[in-house]
């Protein structure tokens, strides 16, 4: 393999992660499923909803749904303060278009990750459903928990806890 070859080749195994904290840990996601990130500004709650779902905020005139990552991650709920956020982002999956905004304690940076320092999620440590992780990334001699959004906030799973709570 030439030198350029090699270059693309390296190129094309790096993600970028963006990085956010809930409590103390550290947590990342695909950046390419990130729209913004937003400033906490307050949650119209909405009634008989399950915990997990703090409510919803006006983004431009559309309707948002807020989670909240910590409750859906089975921790205690988020408490709001300064560096408290909305990541807004947008999830594509049987052909279905969903906008999701997921509270979180605050966010970090954006990270840059080759492939080969992903490693798997253990079986054991991390107290989260082992589908919802990407897998574990070390940056700073902190882990982060790369979670796959796509199975963490499936609409199809958070309408069935939602039909399931109203029941």
């Amino acid at each position: 393999m030439t030198t350029t070859e090699e270059k693309n080749a390296t190129s094309q195994s790096v993600s970028q992660f963006l990085t956010f904290t809930i409590g103390q840990e550290h947590f990342g996601m695909d950046l390419n499923q990130t729209r913004e990130i937003i400033e906490y500004a307050g949650i119209t709650q909405v009634p008989l909803m399950p915990q997990f779902l703090s409510g919803v905020i006006n983004l431009r005139g559309e309707v948002v749904p807020v989670i909240d990552l910590s409750v859906r991650l089975g921790r205690d709920p988020i408490k709001i303060h300064k560096r408290t956020c909305v990541i807004v982002i947008e999830l594509h999956s049987f052909e279905q278009h969903c906008v999701l905004g997921l509270l979180a304690d605050a966010v970090n940076e954006v990270i840059e990750l080759p492939a080969t320092d992903i490693e798997e999620a253990p079986a054991f440590g991390a107290q989260i459903r082992a589908e919802f992780i990407q897998g574990i990334a070390k940056a700073d001699d902190e882990f982060i928990v790369l979670l796959d959004a796509e199975k963490t906030l499936s609409p199809i799973e958070l309408a069935h806890l939602v039909e399931a709570e109203l029941q």
